[in-house]
């Protein structure tokens, strides 16, 4: 898988849109289009932001790393940093455990990474 393929199949695990990925990263839609057909690539600088609001590592994007995105290893603490029902946040003594569990799950069922809801 070339740095196209792996920018276009992180974002569309995450759900987003080419538009949206753009914003977040304030560029043109047009830019994150050239990424993902190969016309360009991003600077080292940009491919690290991109890591970060797609939840992967960087090493993937780059190449070095071949885990897909949606593997066990690629849920990140910020992950773990969603509003909480009763509207707190999770502790942090927490995120560890909860991580831990989500791995195992997912590790088990592998197909539930995939699903849209």
């Amino acid at each position: 898988m070339n740095l196209a393929e792996r920018i276009k199949n992180a974002r569309t695990n995450k759900h987003y849109t080419q538009k949206e990925l753009a914003e977040l990263l304030n560029v043109k839609s047009t830019t994150v289009s050239g990424w993902e057909l190969g016309r360009n690539e991003p600077s080292i600088e940009t491919l690290k932001t991109l890591a970060q609001k797609l939840n992967v590592s960087f090493d993937y994007l780059a190449g070095v790393n071949g885990q897909a995105p949606n593997s066990d290893t690629a849920l990140t603490w910020s992950d773990l940093d969603m509003p909480m029902p009763y509207g707190g946040k999770l502790p942090d003594e927490l995120k560890s455990t909860y991580a831990d569990i989500a791995k195992g799950y997912f590790k088990r069922h592998p197909e539930m990474l995939n699903k849209n809801e």
